[in-house]
């Protein structure tokens, strides 16, 4: 790592980050002044879109990330047409302790994470030795802004975007002590409603973070998520809706989130796969995140591109079954032009890059270089 600095710095606190970042090839691009991309254009031409909107290359950023509107618009400089501004709630909610990002070492040959595997539970090792091709942790909590800081942020990452690029604005609703199931649903659509009044021409819904402890993701409650889902679509109308997955091991299940939301005409597009939930350890097999409730963290970069390509066949498959229209964003382990294609190949209409973009940041440039 040491001839590189990713534009997230994981050497550095979230709160470091959002205050001063981005570093790197992205500060150097801030710096230029530039304005969007000029080597946006592809073969794809004004062909290319996501959820309506007209792109250069249906490729970028998902949640995470990228902090604010200068981590937005860095992206868009170094040439990632879709930036998806990290997740926001309808209140500040605060960061796990740092360190929140650790490399990721799995025991297989090509450094490889199976769903559902003995590994996930057992231990995979984590440290500080950061290689290629890069997975880490992801243990920050999903933390947010309150909204009198992030919807003029967001307005302003808005307005940055260049012809043929999109800011993706991501949400997702809180639960805390004592709400009920009611109170929750209504918190997803007033966090919605919030992200509706800053111009978003569209929006992700984070169903997949493991906010709320191992194996209670939103997403394994399609029901719930569809009743969710209706309750945002009335505040947001017409405005594409895109929902975030995790890895979801049963067809019937990931059928029944299709039927659920799709079905409903609430959502118009599943943006896969979020992290993978692993045991991570360090070279004397003890919890290698400091503190409690830390013993697991999701897993993100090469690791997990196995399993986000078979969520994407997956939907893909259930999408001809039902005869639906619905657009899949394929996330998990791009680090390359043949994994972008890859994710193509396999039925997604959009790829995006958290972890494989940190470490490269010329990767945009690159998938659009060998088209």
């Amino acid at each position: 790592m040491s001839d590189f600095e990713p534009f997230y710095d994981v050497s550095r606190s979230y709160e470091d980050n959002y205050e001063q970042g981005p570093f790197g090839a992205f500060a150097e691009a801030l710096k230029d002044g530039n304005g969007a991309d000029a080597a946006g254009t592809t073969s794809e031409g004004a062909s290319a879109s996501f959820l309506g909107q007209p792109v250069n290359l249906p490729f970028g950023i998902p949640a995470g990330p990228l902090l604010n509107s200068r981590f937005t618009t860095a992206a868009f400089h170094m040439g990632f047409d879709l930036a998806t501004y990290k997740t926001v709630r309808s209140c500040a909610w605060g960061c796990n302790p740092f360190p929140n990002v650790l490399a990721v070492h799995p025991k297989s040959a090509d450094g490889s994470l199976t769903p559902g595997s003995a590994e996930l539970d057992e231990g995979v090792l984590a440290d500080t030795n950061y290689e290629q091709p890069i997975s880490i942790s992801n243990s920050f909590g999903v933390p947010s802004q309150s909204p009198d800081v992030w919807q003029p942020d967001m307005r302003a990452a808005i307005e940055a975007a260049g012809p043929g690029q999109v800011l993706v604005p991501s949400f997702q609703g809180s639960r805390v002590e004592g709400m009920s199931e009611e109170e929750y649903i209504a918190d997803h659509a007033t966090t919605a409603r919030l992200v509706k009044e800053t111009g978003a021409k569209l929006m992700v819904m984070n169903t997949s973070c493991p906010n709320e402890g191992h194996n209670r993701l939103l997403c394994h409650n399609p029901l719930l998520v569809g009743r969710i889902t209706e309750a945002v679509k009335q505040e947001i109308g017409d405005i594409p809706l895109m929902v975030k997955l995790a890895y979801i091991p049963s067809d019937g299940d990931l059928e029944l989130m299709v039927r659920s939301t799709v079905g409903h005409g609430t959502v118009q597009g599943f943006s896969t796969i979020n992290t993978i939930s692993a045991k991570l350890v360090d070279a004397n097999g003890n919890q290698a995140l400091p503190g409690a409730g830390r013993d697991r963290s999701g897993v993100c970069g090469n690791a997990i591109r196995g399993a986000g390509l078979d969520m994407v066949a997956r939907l893909a498959a259930i999408r001809e079954k039902l005869g639906l229209d619905f657009k899949i964003n394929g996330v998990g382990g791009v680090v390359s032009p043949a994994d972008y294609q890859a994710y193509r190949n396999a039925g997604a209409d959009s790829v995006m890059s958290a972890t494989g973009a940190m470490w490269d940041a010329e990767l945009a440039h690159k998938i659009k270089a060998s088209r």
